[in-house]
């Protein structure tokens, strides 16, 4: 851990202490990790979100230095590997997409990770992903439901889900349905998941 900078205010010495006492705990439910919550990737570069067009859940297209894949984010298995895309179509391209694969073959896919881009941060039932980094580089991750790490009490209202102390964060987000959360770094990608919550 490194000193603090010395023009911080008061306010943020206090959060900075706040997020490095905190520790890493399992996400809270109705969360729980796939079924193979973390898949080694090495070289990992992006990932976005797809839908199964069979099984209407969600899929997690990921893009690295070794080619692109495709996970099922209940079971965290992946689905459809391409280790040697084509060269002549960049991924992403300009409007940070790729050409699915597998199931999804011939579907753009948006990416979020090295190039640009960004996942949800948000879900319509108010869970809110922040990322924090009071020890630069290393990125925390910290998921808060009727409340936030700022103001709301740890373990109740915030929880410190992930902590990138070895790999450098890509991304991290929720898919468009709410129901799938991803934490990728440049090694690896953590995955949790959820039952599609009650329409109000």
């Amino acid at each position: 851990m490194t000193d603090p900078p010395a023009d911080l205010t008061d306010y943020q010495r206090g959060l900075r202490r706040r997020f490095l006492q905190a520790p890493v705990v399992p996400a809270p439910r109705p969360w729980r990790p796939a079924e193979a919550p973390c898949a080694a990737v090495g070289g990992l570069q992006g990932v976005g979100f797809a839908v199964d067009p069979a099984g209407h859940r969600d899929l997690l297209f990921v893009t690295s230095g070794d080619g692109h894949g495709l996970f099922d984010t209940v079971t965290g298995r992946k689905l459809a590997r391409d280790r040697d895309p084509a060269p002549d179509l960049p991924c992403p391209d300009d409007d940070l997409s790729c050409p699915g694969l597998g199931p999804i073959a011939g579907t753009p896919v948006r990416i979020a990770g090295l190039h640009g881009g960004g996942l949800h941060t948000g879900t319509r039932d108010g869970w809110v992903i922040d990322v924090v980094s009071p020890d630069w580089p290393n990125d925390r991750v910290l998921l808060s439901h009727g409340g936030d790490p700022y103001r709301g009490t740890e373990g109740v209202a915030w929880w410190h889900i992930f902590h990138s102390r070895y790999s450098e964060l890509r991304a991290a987000g929720f898919s468009p349905s709410g129901t799938t959360l991803v934490v990728a770094t440049s090694s690896d990608v953590t995955i949790w998941t959820r039952e599609q919550p009650a329409v109000r």
